[in-house]
């Protein structure tokens, strides 16, 4: 009996911590906007790209299945984090804002490739330069939100471009 009260009281005593600790977490995060509305941390590190990268041009951009191509990419890998409609999440921002839409191609392929771990984004350098380049595509043809007369943003569906495979790396 002594052993099953010292196990409760144990036991107890864990809820209570976990209790405390997840509270403290709640109320630490009260005031803190979620990533979604959190622009700052992936359009900075959109402005350290390195010139050479920052100059790189879409080698698909002129592709017309390239997007539908990323489309498909972007389910698969990023739908996760940035929504179905590239909106934000709370793990990752909107990508139809204007810091990214205006964003020049190159550096939104280096923030891809070189990810911001820090904050939760995956590196992707070992998805071929090709499938980068088409979610690329993607998310520049998703354009920027529709602002309405009351000054709030309105997201459209996401384009549905024509249909196309993602590039499979050569072997």
């Amino acid at each position: 009996m002594k052993s099953q009260i010292a196990f409760l009281t144990i036991a107890a005593g864990f809820l209570t911590a976990s209790i405390t600790l997840a509270q403290r977490n709640i109320s630490s995060d009260a005031g803190a906007a979620p990533a979604a509305n959190n622009t700052r941390t992936h359009e900075s590190v959109l402005t350290k790209a390195p010139e050479k990268y920052r100059a790189k041009p879409n080698p698909l951009a002129t592709d017309p299945t390239a997007a539908a191509a990323g489309k498909i990419l972007f389910e698969q890998h990023c739908v996760e984090c940035h929504g179905q409609a590239a909106e934000g999440s709370h793990w990752g921002p909107s990508l139809r804002r204007e810091e990214v839409q205006n964003a020049q191609p190159g550096a939104i392929f280096w923030l891809v490739t070189n990810g911001v771990v820090r904050h939760g984004m995956p590196v992707w350098s070992k998805l071929p330069e090709p499938q980068r380049w088409q979610i690329i595509s993607y998310i520049k043809s998703l354009g920027l939100p529709a602002v309405m007369p009351d000054g709030k943003a309105e997201l459209s569906p996401a384009p549905n471009p024509q249909p196309a495979t993602a590039v499979s790396p050569r072997r």
